[in-house]
């Protein structure tokens, strides 16, 4: 007879090298989500303080750059087309580790974050869609409301204080990973006007070029780094969205482990670069692309013109919908059942946080209303909005729960053992129960002689105060 099989748990324990590595990405992306909330508060303070707002324009539209090579462009072009591929150079990277190494690997495992981020792109822009075509809104921005901003979601984490399980942020950061390759589908596809096949074919060679280096083993940043910023300027001179290059060379790298390699190439390289990306990149990319001018009217507008509308509804309403809806099917039509400890209602509140759309949704809302300023400005407002009322739900939700998400937290870091391993990774371990029972042993022994001292001190106290009581007078 077989063994019946067992069910599989959505949002089960991770492996210990992928929750080491999960710590270590969400560590430095917690950090540059503050950074990243500081730019866009300073963004919005200096686009609205009158005495400021004539510099912040006059900055944002600063041309610099070789005229000759069609690259003299504005700070905040700059800050889109440029320092925007670093972080789509990273989200490359983590791409294919997740592809090679991570969830996405096994298509069981990655079905859930794939449908999950699909469903989560999918029902926003229907909503935004639907909305629109009710509202005889332009269907321009039907793709704005469709990212979420995994730094934006990591620092409202960080700001209200609420420690998601391993599980819980694995599927969250897989998620925006999946996000963002949909995200770079969207731009590549449909925010491309023309080509310049010239250039587009100087980019390609290039990258072919890029991958030969990487294949013969060629190490040093002075070689890959001015190859890079050429790929780049050809990308952007082909009609593609700069973007796309970071990725292509994201992708290229490999990041599997070979036998003796502590770290892939890949996991290397995005160590060096994901701070970079999230403590200077996106950060500058907000503080030109997030000052908005914010008044009574403004915001008032953002519920009543169907663009903006429907922006926010997609994020707020879309996001959570569609993301909920696409895990549960998964897991009913996969048979993968829910984590013991975790809820739907935990699932409903990760979905709510997945409606912060930031830094991809900015982007979007540039590139669909191009050549349209007062739009622009409108839909940028309209995704501050709806992010903002993301994660005011988000932090509802998640604090209701935030006691036993501690508890479970505590669980997961629990080392008894003190080897440096959590104890639910080595709980089979013979090895483990041994230095457990040798910890309390020791413990044991201290609390011994503790209270052997404590009563000897009373015995003599004892013995003191009756010497005393008999020399008293009759």
């Amino acid at each position: 007879m077989t063994a019946p099989r067992t069910p599989r748990k959505a949002f089960g324990r991770l492996s210990l090298p992928e929750r080491t590595y999960l710590a270590d990405a969400l560590r430095t992306e917690t950090v540059g989500g503050v950074l990243l909330l500081v730019a866009a508060i300073a963004a919005l303070v200096w686009a609205n303080i009158p005495a400021l707002r004539d510099s912040y324009e006059s900055v944002s539209h600063f041309h610099f750059g070789p005229s000759a090579l069609g690259l003299d462009l504005s700070v905040a072009h700059w800050a889109a087309d440029g320092l925007l591929a670093i972080f789509f150079f990273v989200a490359g990277i983590e791409l294919k580790r997740e592809l090679v190494a991570g969830d996405l690997k096994d298509p069981k495992a990655a079905a859930l974050p794939v449908v999950a981020a699909l469903c989560g792109m999918v029902v926003p822009a229907l909503v935004y869609t639907v909305t629109n075509t009710a509202g005889g809104g332009s269907l321009s921005g039907w793709a704005v409301p469709t990212a979420t901003d995994i730094a934006f979601a990591l620092a409202v984490l960080a700001v209200i204080g609420t420690s998601l399980p391993s599980a819980l942020r694995a599927f969250l950061l897989t998620l925006a990973v999946v996000d963002d390759l949909f995200a770079i589908l969207i731009i590549a596809v449909f925010f491309t006007d023309t080509l310049n096949f010239a250039a587009l074919g100087g980019a390609v060679v290039g990258l072919v070029v890029f991958w030969l280096l990487l294949r013969k083993g060629v190490r040093g940043w002075y070689v890959y780094v001015p190859l890079g910023l050429v790929i780049w300027a050809l990308m952007y001179n082909s009609g593609v969205h700069a973007t796309i290059a970071g990725v292509a060379m994201g992708l290229m790298l490999r990041c599997h482990r070979r036998e003796g390699e502590d770290h892939s190439p890949g996991e290397r390289i995005e160590h060096l670069v994901r701070p970079l990306s999230a403590g200077l990149a996106v950060p500058l990319f907000a503080l030109f692309s997030a000052g908005v001018a914010i008044s009574g009217g403004a915001l008032a507008d953002v519920f009543t013109k169907p663009e903006t509308l429907g922006v926010v509804l997609g994020l707020v309403v879309g996001k959570t919908l569609g993301i909920f809806f696409g895990t549960w099917l998964t897991s009913r039509f996969t048979r993968a059942s829910l984590s013991d400890d975790l809820q739907w209602a935990d699932v409903f509140a990760v979905a709510t946080l997945a409606g912060i759309g930031f830094t991809v949704s900015l982007l979007i809302g540039e590139l669909a209303f191009e050549g349209d300023a007062a739009m622009t400005d409108q839909v940028k407002a309209a995704v501050l909005t709806g992010s903002l009322v993301a994660a005011a739900l988000a932090t509802v939700l998640l604090k209701i729960r935030n006691a036993k998400y501690r508890n479970m937290v505590a669980e997961e870091e629990r080392d008894d053992d003190l080897s440096g391993v959590p104890d639910i990774y080595e709980e089979d371990d013979p090895a483990y129960h041994l230095r457990v029972a040798a910890v309390y042993e020791r413990k044991a022994a201290e609390h011994r002689r503790i209270a052997e001292e404590m009563e000897s001190a009373r015995l003599a106290e004892v013995a003191g105060g009756a010497g005393d009581e008999d020399d008293r007078p009759a």
